[in-house]
């Protein structure tokens, strides 16, 4: 023990002991994650609720037994996203493993034949869903929030020093595809898709090459050329060569698939294009979308409801939200305290932006069809609940930021 003395006012001096315990409880005070509330990451909060509020709404326009669900479902996804907000995000390292085994069973669970379909439901030939009993329960959905903590804890740790090699920075690719290619196998080649924009935006945080990417984009965008045109395109399912065509067509100007493979794209775009600049009000959309028998329409058709009912307007308030919800995240990012949890709000905004992205083209007939859901505005129990967990996620790295001492330790990485 040591004493070190400490001049007082008045000129007198006392000491303070220092041992061993005293430092060491000293040191973990330190590091405990205290809450600041004054956070961006409350601007993706609030850009999420105004995002399920208007899905609710454009639910209700053609589904309003649909929307009566939803609004049942949003008190509990929102529930869920504070409790996930409230625990400190670093603790979470800890159940990664196991969370990364539950996710791993469940999307093996999903594809075994024989499991009834009382428990797993088929839905137009996919194997998505499990039967929870007030809600279906999508195994891909958690795959994504487990995928992005377990990729975050990986890349923050050891495997960090060997990104700026070659196979340093492929390895990561090689093990998302075991997540990926169960989720094609359900088929659900949209939400697999998801997983590769949201791993480069986390390898280029995580201290990647950007040549490496770059190379990596090429390679993408031949594999693309190859399966549009190329040999792989004879590879494909027959449903998948046709969507492809549809969309060639689409593009084209050709109505060649209108009445087939190509009819949920045109009628989208028939819809989307109806409602102009100031859109169309509710009854004239619900009648438009029903004449017209658009698929899906309070589900992966969704944006084509609000671009009719509210035209351009509507458009841009929606891409605004999405933008002010990345703004917040990557904000977070960037004042987190270590970098697991700037990996970890960097992969959430990219990932929910991507599913945006896609979907949206894909209304308006830019991408082929999907199956893509839009993020907090799609119908659905399960979904609406794991975005807002993905949402509580951000929230939880916004509310840590670092204190001075510990700005350190957020610009180089380590965990504390």
């Amino acid at each position: 023990m040591s004493v070190m003395p400490m001049k007082m006012p008045g000129g007198s001096r006392r000491s303070k002991s220092y041992t061993a315990r005293g430092l060491h409880s000293d040191s973990r005070l330190l590091h405990l994650g205290r809450i600041r509330w004054w956070t961006p990451a409350w601007l993706a909060m609030f850009a999420a609720f105004a995002l399920s509020v208007l899905g609710i709404n454009a639910i209700a326009t053609t589904e309003p037994g649909f929307s009566s669900r939803q609004v049942m479902y949003l008190p509990i996804a929102v529930v869920a996203g504070v409790m996930v907000a409230l625990p400190d995000y670093r603790h979470a390292r800890r159940f990664v493993p196991v969370m990364a085994l539950l996710s791993f069973g469940l999307l093996v669970f999903v594809l075994i034949p024989f499991v009834p379909s009382s428990i797993v439901r088929p839905y137009n030939g996919a194997r998505r869903w499990i039967n929870l009993g007030l809600m279906d329960f999508q195994p891909s959905e958690l795959a994504k929030v487990v995928w992005i903590l377990a990729m975050a804890l990986w890349l923050q740790g050891g495997l960090k020093k060997s990104l700026r090699t070659f196979w340093g920075f492929v390895l990561p690719f090689v093990v998302t595809m075991i997540p990926m290619g169960l989720i094609i196998v359900e088929p659900d080649l949209g939400t697999a898709l998801l997983f590769i924009p949201t791993l480069m935006a986390m390898l280029l945080t995580a201290g990647a090459r950007f040549r490496h990417l770059l190379g990596l984009v090429c390679i993408g965008l031949v594999c693309i050329y190859l399966v549009v045109q190329g040999p792989i395109f004879e590879q494909l399912k027959p449903h998948q060569q046709d969507r492809i065509k549809a969309l060639i067509a689409q593009l084209e100007d050709k109505d060649t698939y209108q009445d087939g493979i190509g009819f949920q794209g045109d009628r989208a775009k028939t819809i989307s294009g109806a409602g102009g600049v100031h859109g169309l009000g509710a009854e004239t959309t619900a009648t438009l979308v029903r004449f017209n028998s658009l698929p899906e329409d309070h589900n992966d058709m969704i944006f084509a409801v609000i671009l009719c009912r509210w035209g351009a307007y509507g458009a841009v308030a929606t891409w605004s939200l999405y933008l002010l919800l990345g703004a917040g995240g990557f904000i977070a990012a960037a004042m987190a305290r270590d970098m697991f949890g700037r990996l970890l709000a960097v992969g959430v905004v990219v990932m929910l932006f991507s599913q945006m992205l896609i979907n949206t083209g894909m209304t308006i007939g830019v991408l082929p069809i999907t199956g893509m859901t839009l993020p907090f505005i799609s119908s659905g129990g399960s979904s609406l609940v794991m975005t807002w967990i993905m949402v509580g996620l951000i929230l939880n790295v916004g509310l840590r930021r670092p204190r001075r001492m510990e700005r350190w330790e957020g610009s180089t990485g380590s965990s504390s």
